[in-house]
């Protein structure tokens, strides 16, 4: 007996927006469905309630993707965060075990709603991805019928470029910040609002305010004079005024930390807290301090070098 089907393979998708397939080596990809809400509602004084249906919200897709070849996607989030807001089509392509398409994903009109940064540690030898959550306004799902196109992934030198140990952190005025030895993981928000209409079943999103997150590193003690000395101005003695704000950025390097790959320029920065983390005796690590920032602004330069 042979066998005329077989099964979908979970990790066979191929991500496109507008039409052009994302080259980036994409490692999961997850929702854009339509979720129908209920209502119960009691029949007068019976114990007796129904059920029906409500609003039906499209779920948003997340995204887990390398870095080398997101140029497309980083320009997407870069014009996010400047509020010029792009909205974007595309589509993504389920295949089976010969790779061959048998299910499409389209979704139109979508706003980035989440950009989510890898955590960053110079011990780490770990790849770094970059979770992005698209929320789209439509989506179309159809089955393919064969005979079914076969997916082509991209795989190059490139897929490589980026680690999560190759960065570079600086900050106005306290240049010893260059030897943060990790920077945990962040989001900006896009906050998107929902909006239905008369007899339209789906919501018209409009987007709203951005929220940049907090910076939390550390660094070798060895290292703080100067962040320390912001800390006893802005902190301790309240000195929290805009003089003491200060700007810097966050540099994504290639592997041989000679060129930057992208920036996250950032504004508007105050201190909030430094400490030590816990201690333990007899412990032969490097003795590290911990610190928390408050970013008012974030803007990217993408270079595109390696990118696209």
């Amino acid at each position: 007996m042979t066998l005329d089907k077989r099964s979908s393979a979970a990790g066979h998708f191929e991500l496109a927006l507008d039409g052009h397939v994302v080259t980036s080596y994409v490692k999961s990809v997850e929702g854009g469905h339509v979720r129908q809400q209920s209502i119960d509602e009691p029949i007068g004084p019976e114990n007796q309630r129904i059920k029906h249906a409500s609003v039906a919200e499209i779920e948003p897709f997340v995204v887990d993707m390398g870095l080398a070849g997101s140029g497309d996607v980083l320009r997407w989030i870069q014009a996010s965060w400047r509020k010029e807001f792009n909205r974007r089509h595309g589509q993504i392509t389920h295949a089976n075990f010969n790779l061959k398409s048998v299910f499409e994903h389209e979704f139109y009109d979508a706003l980035i709603s989440e950009a989510t940064f890898p955590a960053l540690d110079t011990m780490s030898k770990d790849p770094a991805f970059l979770k992005v959550k698209i929320q789209p306004e439509h989506i179309k799902t159809k089955k393919k019928a064969a005979p079914a196109q076969q997916l082509t992934g991209t795989l190059t030198p490139k897929q490589k470029l980026f680690s999560s140990n190759t960065f570079r952190l600086y900050i106005d005025g306290v240049d010893e910040m260059q030897f943060t030895n990790k920077i945990e993981s962040f989001t900006i928000k896009q906050g998107v609002k929902k909006m239905y209409t008369g007899m339209y079943r789906h919501a018209e999103l409009i987007p709203t305010k951005i929220e940049f997150p907090n910076i939390v590193g550390t660094i070798s003690v060895e290292h703080t004079k100067g962040l320390l000395d912001w800390y006893q101005k802005y902190v301790y003695t309240g000195g929290s005024d805009d003089r003491h704000q200060k700007t810097g950025s966050i540099e994504f390097l290639s592997p041989n930390r000679a060129d930057v790959l992208f920036r996250i320029n950032l504004y508007e920065v105050g201190l909030l807290n430094t400490s030590i983390p816990q201690s333990k005796a007899n412990e032969s690590l490097i003795k590290r301090m911990k610190f928390e920032m408050y970013v008012g602004r974030m803007e990217m330069e993408v270079a595109g070098t390696g990118l696209d």
